[in-house]
């Protein structure tokens, strides 16, 4: 079974809403996630001018990934975050802690600004990582 570990060091600042480092030992599974964004199941999407809402939806389709490989948003070890310069970090911020509301566990986290991606009306776009025990 795998063991996951939450490093965060007595030393360092006390992170809010992500861990430092996180170690996997033992047998697992590792699921990587591809970039998701806001399209819904029916190619539509979710929240045009809206960070917050586009987030929801990004974290939505994660679970349905993760759901194939019966995994769950606790799984997830590492997200990168990709988002639109301009847009304020915190709208989006604010649905991962309500998604982790109750866990002292929560994954690794980059958050990176960038000038666009795939469409120019996508405000974010998370890829990750997440393990499973065998």
């Amino acid at each position: 079974m795998a063991k996951i570990d939450y490093i965060n060091p007595e030393s360092m600042v006390k992170p809010r809403g992500y861990s430092h480092a996180i170690t996997v030992t033992g047998n697992h599974q590792t699921i990587y996630l591809g970039g998701q964004n806001a399209v819904d199941e029916n190619g539509t999407l979710v929240g045009k001018d809206s960070l917050r809402k586009q987030t929801e939806q990004v974290l939505t389709n994660i679970e349905k990934i993760l759901a194939e490989s019966n995994a769950k948003l606790e799984n997830v070890i590492k997200f990168n975050i990709y988002l639109i310069s301009g847009e304020n970090p915190q709208e989006g911020f604010q649905v991962f802690q309500e998604k982790w509301r109750d866990s002292s566990n929560y994954p690794i986290i980059t958050v990176l600004f960038v000038a666009g991606l795939g469409n120019p009306d996508w405000l974010v776009e998370i890829d990750g990582m997440a393990v499973l025990p065998e």
